[in-house]
């Protein structure tokens, strides 16, 4: 990578260093890099309002602050910054709607409010900020399709999906998710190919296939995917990243049809105290890379 390359992505400097640290991690290899080094450029982009920057000497935000607080905790190093100092961040950003400013320049997105509740919960401090108001924001920003936006009456998208279904299960709120109208929304981002899309008439994009499938499995519909691709031309046939695992469900539950269109079993909907598809066994939210700043698809 030239110098000019470097200084343009430093941008999403500690960001990236969680993505890299999170794919070693799931091969097994997270021993092979220098923690201590890590926990030294981590440490370094804490301000003392307790937000992180993207890199040392680069403004606080939510988003690098979630990557930071996740590096941290796959080393089980939350003792080296000051946690405190993070939690009073994140309540100081906190709208009296429940949404979540970015940082104090004032935007609004539901991928605030999911890496408020991701970080908190992270740090077992859920409880310093108002999680029902929280829920209700998140909650005024569903469509009628069941999928969600960035605020309230905008557009639905796979990435703020995956936000706001995160969200949700972090509050213990899943129930409110019509679980089948949603899985529909996201079974329709499958394409021929088998890739997925954030959002109908755009081109497939592996991060959507992460967006999506993530969402699909923490509201129990992950077997609504066309895990072969069957309609693919032959020889272009993928292998999702699926493990057979995901498609394991229970008599009387909603099935599929071929091509991963949806249909209803007995019409039983999940709902509380359970939650949508009952406990989730895999918290995706957590190990989640961060939201992007830019989503184009």
């Amino acid at each position: 990578m030239s110098g000019q390359e470097y200084c343009m992505t430093e941008f999403l400097r500690v960001s990236g260093v969680y993505w890299g640290l999170t794919a070693m991690d799931l091969m097994g290899q997270l021993h092979r890099m220098n923690k201590e080094e890590v926990l030294h450029f981590v440490e370094g982009c804490q301000h003392p309002c307790g937000g992180f920057g993207p890199t040392h000497q680069q403004d606080p935000h939510l988003l690098y602050t979630l990557s930071a607080i996740q590096i941290l905790t796959l080393y089980d190093s939350l003792d080296v910054i000051d946690a405190e100092q993070v939690v009073k961040y994140i309540v100081s950003l906190q709208q009296e709607d429940g949404s979540f400013y970015g940082d104090h320049w004032g935007e609004v997105d539901t991928r605030f409010s999911f890496c408020s509740l991701a970080c908190l919960a992270l740090m077992g401090r859920l409880n310093a900020i108002n999680v029902d108001k929280a829920v209700e924001f998140v909650l005024s920003c569903m469509n009628f399709d069941g999928g969600f936006g960035s605020v309230p009456g905008s557009e639905s998208h796979a990435g703020q999906v995956y936000c706001c279904v995160g969200a949700l299960a972090i509050a213990g709120a899943l129930y409110h998710v019509d679980a089948d109208q949603l899985g529909w929304w996201l079974a329709e981002r499958q394409l021929p190919s088998g890739g997925l899309n954030g959002r109908p008439e755009k081109l497939p994009d592996v991060c959507y296939s992460w967006w999506v499938l993530s969402s699909l499995k923490m509201i129990g519909r992950i077997h609504w995917i066309d895990k072969l691709c069957t309609q693919a031309p032959k020889g272009q046939q993928k292998l999702l990243f699926l493990k057979q695992s995901f498609h394991n469900h229970a008599p009387g539950e909603v099935r599929a049809l071929h091509n991963g269109k949806p249909r209803r079993g007995d019409g039983r909907l999940l709902g509380p105290p359970g939650g949508l598809g009952g406990p989730v066994s895999h918290p995706l939210w957590a190990r989640g890379p961060v939201p992007p700043g830019e989503q184009t698809g």
